[in-house]
């Protein structure tokens, strides 16, 4: 019923703005005096009525062009392209018209001409003039770049253009902090930017970009002029009802040499400025085009991932500080760096029901972490002259981090109480050196070293009023049980890499390579028992107490050859790597192998909007240090771990064809991706249980996995309104041992999302969209199919002139055909906000958990448990928000 409401609004609106916003088509093509197309010239019509906003065009790779003008008005319509004359014409917009036009060369075209363009095309760089996409009623980066063509803003703070994901973020041509584009969209003010340059094949050293295979892709934000040699940015303070509170400041001073950026937040909201996702976005090591070889390392795991996990929170204090500092000291040396600092306290709560084969277990989870990090970063760049760069970079971060958790679990009428406390205090240091040299056209070279030391050392204690792991551990019979574990993980690694690029001529290139990849990994762990007269039951009596010594050396080669022809693009080539390692606990091994990782790449570029790409690779991982610990080691209060010492290296096929189609004159955007990966050889978890209780070991099987995976992502732009599909498909069978018997198990999901979007100027901005996913579970002959429904609703209306308001809206429900449990939820955020014209003063109120929902409901499902679970979440919050620009 509340959706049908929303939808009925929804098509009143859409009813409202086409009887007021009736439109006529002008379309036609764009060509020079030879009839060649030209692509992406800009077709602006500008309104009489200067108060009215002026609309644009840009042509596609045939030259054609299609604007959509109001009716009965009238328009100057100027055709631009680089390094030709603009051709005017005036149109008064009756009815449908076609228009073909032809311009002529002008090699003496003004710059300032060309800067007034829309959007400008050279080779791989876009250019976007923000000015005239921009209504003034932006806040930050992502509201301008929503209004890009082609740029989406996920809400986790991920860019794409034209389907391809943003991976550098740059502020006047300098990486903003690490160059991640969550800070920079939700941090920079809207109305300091002056354009925005989206750079594909991105390659930090200029002189290799068109030798290297780099993926990447920039967005430079250029900034205004009075924004240089000029301190800028905002502060904002917010209270709310039941003493939650929210403080947020950003600064920003660019200058020709000094850049200096801080961004600063205090909450009790549940708001993240700091994820796990953006910790490892901050890890150092060598430049990204220089890691190919196809050899995976997953030395020594760090626990820090379990005190950053996104988790829904019903209480929260967020603390976070960054400061980036660029520093140009001549046009040969740039000094930069950075400083992070978070500090968080988050308490969770989770009811669930687990339905085990024989039994039944409710359980209630009660979790509470601090965790304090510091991240510090220093870069060196050193540029002698245009053919030769040196980059010295140190990174150095410290975590401390503490955890409590309280689990009540209640089998057939016993209750168990268990706290489990960890606390984890690591550090972690990375030098990095890179050379590259051009030494002329036909022969570049890049070296690089890069070292990393990093101490992780968790320690967890067990308290329960009742004995856990019976017949797994040596438990002496007690009033409470206390158990203790401490875990010691040091790893030092070194590695170094050299590469030649031999250019042949334009069409062909081969490329050399030589590198080292040395890991020296230690693996500590005690189990005990905490007596009450003070004493310790040690384990190690019982097989538990790991001491492993762990070395793993990785000599590799490889060559590669590029050719060009037509369209087409191809790289083949080889890795050649020779591994040995050595494990040293109660006895020592020693095991050398070689391995031969070829991989394959082709792109395929019909046009610059149509292009088709095609990659395979075989790739080799080796496991943590502490997967191959042959004595037992507690996991968790429920779960025991037994390592593997003759585990080898997993070798597993990836293969990945991606489909991109952009038209700016039909309003498409195609996108659609295959991934495939087989296992070889592959490491699983063998599993046996008693009751809840587990005990795990790993094994290395042949062919214990694969999977597939697609994606299409389809716009269509009509008019002023916007139609979406997106769909999923993905299927994977893996096997597992359970209870010394191997069991396939199969999983098949397929999901599609439905939208419509408004894009009128003078009305709200309004999508309403519905996502389904169908799923489907086998293991052995037990099959679990659920089905998910969540339709949505966005809202955001700029109105008279000053005020914004914003509303998202969505209905969660999920269906476990099998035991035919249903759960649902709704979830509302709305937010009001003003500011008046010209002053530095905004208003803000904003509504979080609007229908003040409890909890989020959510079921789960293996080879041997379904889960019923309820995540509890924090209440209704309304603040009031005041901001001031600087």
């Amino acid at each position: 019923m509340f959706i049908r409401k929303f939808l009925s609004i929804f098509f009143i609106i859409i009813k409202i703005c086409v009887a007021n916003s009736q439109t006529i088509t002008l379309k036609g093509s764009v060509k020079d005096s030879l009839q060649n197309p030209l692509s992406y010239a800009n077709v602006i019509a500008k309104p009489a009525d200067l108060t009215k906003n002026l609309q644009f065009a840009i042509t596609d790779d045939a030259g054609l062009y299609k604007l959509e003008l109001n009716k009965g008005e009238k328009f100057v319509i100027s055709v631009s392209y680089m390094g030709y004359k603009t051709a005017n014409f005036e149109l008064v917009a009756s009815e449908n018209a076609l228009k073909n036009i032809i311009l002529k060369e002008d090699s003496n075209q003004l710059q300032e001409v060309i800067i007034e363009l829309p959007v400008t095309v050279k080779e791989d760089t876009i250019t976007y003039n923000t000015s005239k996409f921009v209504t003034g009623e932006e806040r930050k980066l992502k509201n301008v770049l929503k209004k890009l063509p082609g740029v989406e803003v996920d809400k986790n703070g991920g860019v794409t253009v034209q389907g391809k994901k943003v991976t550098k973020m740059l502020v006047e041509g300098k990486k903003f902090f690490n160059g991640g584009t969550k800070l920079a969209v939700e941090n920079i003010p809207a109305n300091a930017i002056d354009k925005v340059q989206v750079i594909d094949n991105y390659n930090e050293i200029a002189f290799l970009k068109n030798v290297t295979d780099s993926d990447e892709m920039a967005m430079n934000i250029l900034l205004k002029k009075d924004k240089k040699q000029f301190a800028f940015g905002d502060i904002e303070v917010g209270k709310g009802n039941k003493d939650f509170y929210r403080a947020h400041s950003n600064l920003f001073y660019y200058s020709p040499k000094t850049n200096v950026n801080f961004i600063g937040n205090l909450n009790n909201t549940g708001e993240k400025t700091f994820t796990f996702k953006d910790y490892m976005n901050f890890q150092g090591g060598v430049s990204a085009f220089l890691k190919t070889d196809g050899s995976i390392y997953n030395i020594s795991a760090s626990d820090f991932s379990q005190f950053l996990e996104t988790q829904d929170i019903v209480n929260s204090t967020n603390k976070f500080g960054a400061l980036n500092i660029t520093k140009a000291v001549n046009s040969k040396l740039d000094i930069s760096g950075y400083a992070i600092f978070s500090h968080s306290k988050n308490e969770t709560f989770q009811e669930s029901i687990n339905q085990y084969s024989a039994f039944t277990e409710e359980k209630a989870h009660n979790s509470a972490t601090r965790n304090i990090l510091g991240i510090g970063k220093l870069n060196i760049e050193y540029a002698p002259n245009n053919n030769e760069q040196w980059y010295f970079k140190s990174q150095v971060k410290q975590t401390d981090n503490y955890k409590n958790n309280t689990i009540l679990s209640v089998i057939e009428n016993e209750q168990n109480h268990i706290s489990e406390k960890n606390e984890a205090v690591s550090k972690y240091l990375n030098q990095n050196i890179e050379w590259h040299k051009k030494m002329n056209q036909k022969h570049s070279f890049s070296f690089a070293v890069d070292a990393v030391l990093d101490e992780n050392n968790p320690m967890t204690l067990w308290e329960t009023n009742q004995p856990i792991l019976q017949g797994l551990i040596p438990i002496v019979q007690s009033d409470t049980y206390n158990i203790h574990q401490l875990r010691e993980i040091n790893k030092t690694s070194i590695d170094a890499i050299f590469k030649h690029y031999w250019v042949l001529n334009n069409f062909n290139h081969i490329y050399t390579t030589i590198g080292n990849n040395y890991t020296k990994d230690s693996f500590l762990t005690e189990d005990s028992q905490l007596l009450e007269n003070g004493t310790e039951n040690s384990f190690a009596q019982a097989g538990f107490g790991n001491d492993l010594k762990f070395q793993l050396n990785d000599l590799f080669v490889g060559i590669h050859y590029k050719f060009k022809a037509g369209i087409f693009e191809v790289k083949q080539g080889a890795f050649l790597h020779q591994y040995n390692w050595e494990t040293q606990q109660v006895t020592s091994e020693n095991h050398q192998k070689t391995v031969l990782l070829p991989d394959f790449s082709a792109k395929i570029a019909f046009s610059s909007s149509k292009k088709i790409q095609l990659n395979y690779q075989l790739k080799s991982a080796f496991s943590d240090a502490s997967k191959l610990a042959n004595r037992f080691y507690l996991r968790s209060y429920n779960s025991v771990f037994k390592g593997n010492e003759n585990l080898e290296n997993e070798l597993f096929h990836t293969a990945r064809m991606y489909y991109s189609r952009f038209s700016l004159y039909r309003g498409l955007m195609l996108f659609s991706a295959i991934n495939y990966t087989k296992k070889v050889k592959g490491i699983q978890n063998a599993v046996q249980f008693q009751e809840t209780n587990q005990f795990i070991s790993p094994i290395l099987i042949n062919n214990p996995e694969e999977r597939w995976n697609f994606n299409m992502d389809i716009s269509k732009k009509i008019k002023n309104i916007k139609y979406g599909l997106k769909t999923t498909a993905s299927t994977s069978t893996y096997l597992q041992n359970i209870n010394e018997n191997f069991v396939t198990n199969k999983s098949t999901n397929v999901g599609y999302e439905l939208s419509v979007k408004t894009l009128f100027d003078k009305f709200p901005t309004v999508e309403v969209g519905f996502k389904q996913d169908f799923g489907n579970y086998t293991s052995s002959n037990q099959t679990s199919k659920f089905v998910t429904n969540q339709p949505y609703l966005t809202i955001d209306y700029d109105f008279l002139k000053g005020f914004i308001f914003s509303f998202e809206y969505e209905n969660y429900n999920y269906t476990n055909k099998t035991s035919n449990q249903t759960t649902n939820y709704q979830l509302a955020n709305t937010t009001l906000s003003y500011k008046k014209e010209n002053s530095a003063w905004s208003f803000k109120i904003d509504a979080q958990n609007l229908l003040n929902v409890k909890y989020k409901s959510s079921n789960s499902f293996s080879s041997y448990i379904i889960s019923d679970q309820k995540t509890y979440i924090l209440p209704r919050i309304v603040m009031f928000s005041i901001g001031y620009n600087l």
